[in-house]
């Protein structure tokens, strides 16, 4: 049988969009390729936008800021030494983009306008902490992305 140039060009395109959908049922059926978005509550999320954003601006007003020290127990996060310690409430949310089975949320509790997240509780990678705090009535938030490596 001798194939003229127009089925040649056809038998292409019909090879073509069979491989095109070939590897779209694939990745849409496999369950490695998980497609959650950030957070469950996300559009829930999005209505409290403007508060985080003042929460923000509150935090990044202080004079003395809030850091996150890395030490051979773990991250070290150091609140402002003007605070009293037993003043701050909140949480502190350490986020794994690679896998949301290791996210975890802490309450803060404080020990000389300091907060330790230990070792144990870390793996190697990147990491997004949130810290939001109330101190006097007045609402901070503090976001950083991280590489944690174990020494």
């Amino acid at each position: 049988m001798k194939i003229n140039w127009g089925t040649g060009i056809v038998l292409a395109f019909i090879a073509f969009i069979s491989f095109i959908l070939f590897f779209v049922v694939r990745m849409t059926m496999d369950s490695n390729s998980n497609h959650d978005l950030v957070t469950e509550g996300y559009y829930k999320e999005e209505l409290n936008f403007q508060k985080k954003m003042d929460a923000e601006r509150n935090a990044n007003n202080l004079s003395t800021k809030i850091r996150i020290e890395k030490t051979t127990y773990g991250w070290d996060i150091l609140f402002p030494e003007n605070m009293e310690a037993q003043k701050i409430k909140g949480n502190v949310s350490l986020y794994r983009p690679s896998n949301k089975n290791l996210d975890f949320d802490v309450p803060i509790s404080t020990s000389n306008s300091h907060m330790l997240i230990p070792n144990k509780r870390l793996l190697d990678g990147r990491w997004d902490i949130t810290i939001a705090l109330e101190y006097d009535n007045q609402s901070y938030l503090h976001r950083e992305s991280l590489t944690y490596i174990k020494n």
